[in-house]
This record gives C-alpha cells, sequence and structure tokens, in this order.
C-alpha cells in the first residue's frame, strides 16, 4: 500500500510539528493505507451558541456523532496526498470508520471489555483492534457479517435468553476512530491498537463471544 512502520512514524512526528489539523491528516492516511480501511468526515459536537452539532441541524438526532452527508469517502489505499486533499475540503472533521466493510463491532461496557480482553489474551485468542469510548464502552472489531449473526451465534452458544449487555454495529453503522472527539464527550482510544496482522482480518465474532458474553453476564445483566 506504500506504508511502512516506520513511514508512519516519521509522519505522526512530523504531524506534531505541524499541528492538530495535520495530525488527523496523518491519522486518516494511516487508517486507509497502512490499515487498508475507508474513512468518512464526520460531524463534530459544537461548542458555545448555535447548533449541537457541526452539520448545521438544529434538531440533529445525533451531535457530532454521524458521517457529514455532503463529504465523500476517502476509500482504502488512499495516500497521504489524497488523504491531505480530502481533509482540507472538510476542515475539523471527526475521523469516522464505516462499519459492514473491513469489519463488524461487537460493543461491551468497558469494565467488561478490559476484562474480557485479559481473559482473551491468556487463553491466546486472535484479536483485533478494541477501541474505548470516552462515555466508557469498549468495540472489538470482528470479521464483517458478525452484527447479523449475532443473535444466532448467541443461541447457538446458549446465552440467547440471557439479557447481556452486548450489541452488534453491523453494514450502514460507523465508529468514531481515535483520536477524534465522539459526540463532545471526549477523545476516542486505542485499548489494543490495530497491527499488520490485525487489522485487515480480524477474528471472527465465535472466537470471542463465549467470553464476551459470559463477562457481560457476571458484570450485570443489560445496558445500554
Amino acid at each position: 500500500m506504500g506504508f511502512t512502520i516506520g513511514g508512519i512514524r516519521d509522519l505522526r512526528s512530523s504531524s506534531r510539528r505541524r499541528g492538530r489539523a495535520s495530525e488527523y491528516v496523518t491519522t486518516v492516511a494511516e487508517y486507509t493505507g497502512l490499515w487498508g480501511w475507508d474513512v468518512v468526515p464526520g460531524a463534530r459536537a459544537s461548542r458555545g451558541g448555535g447548533p449541537a452539532c457541526s452539520c448545521g441541524a438544529a434538531d440533529c438526532p445525533s451531535p457530532g456523532a454521524h458521517p457529514l452527508s455532503f463529504a465523500p469517502p476517502v476509500p482504502a489505499g488512499a495516500t497521504l496526498d489524497e488523504a491531505a486533499a480530502a481533509w482540507a475540503e472538510v476542515p475539523g472533521a471527526a475521523v469516522l470508520l464505516p462499519v459492514g466493510r473491513s469489519f463488524d463491532v461487537l460493543e461491551v461496557s468497558e469494565a467488561a471489555g478490559r476484562h474480557a480482553l485479559a481473559r482473551l489474551e491468556r487463553m491466546g485468542v486472535p484479536l483485533g483492534p478494541v477501541a474505548l469510548t470516552p462515555h466508557g464502552r469498549a468495540l472489538f472489531f470482528v470479521a464483517p457479517g458478525a452484527a447479523a449473526e449475532l443473535p444466532q451465534l448467541l443461541y447457538r452458544m446458549g446465552w440467547d435468553d440471557a439479557r447481556l449487555d452486548l450489541k452488534g454495529l453491523g453494514r450502514g453503522d460507523h465508529v468514531t476512530a481515535p483520536p477524534s472527539d465522539f459526540a463532545g464527550l471526549g477523545p476516542m482510544r486505542w485499548l489494543l491498537p490495530p497491527a499488520l496482522d490485525t487489522a485487515g482480518r480480524p477474528p471472527e465474532a465465535r472466537l470471542l463471544l463465549g467470553t464476551l458474553a459470559y463477562v457481560c453476564h457476571r458484570s450485570g445483566g443489560a445496558g445500554s
């Protein structure tokens, strides 16, 4: 794809010297060029007077947490120059990742996610990236199709009758990517950052789901 780990480190170093706007361009280029993900420019929560969302809609149902309808996506494989050109059209936009293409997401509480991650690592289960939201949710990246298969997978594992704080995000959904701000609540973070051997080939949901369901059940039923 024309990117190397060393090259990304050099880009990060230079972007810190140039400021936050350049850091976002570098992040977009990393996601598209190194990890092979599509990126979508997203709205950001407004501070001060006026509409709560940068999209300008006074009745926006999800301020600072949705794609900008007028901004085209930056496709996987885009170069640094292409990322810079795209972000120059939407300065300050949040970095969003469309779900259902390269990955789906299993979402649990942060506490359950941290506990499950420790158990999965001890068990040697292959893992994809794991992101944390500023309002206490953990997002496990898994192979595409997981959201649609989730009810059947839970049924097969005997968890279909349990009230679990666990849900799947699939095609049509978006996740705000680190380091962007999520809905004005604070920045997204990586609990387990993407790597070359995991970003493009996240694990099948069934490999993680039993542990995630068990930890969610132990930690106390259903949630948001």
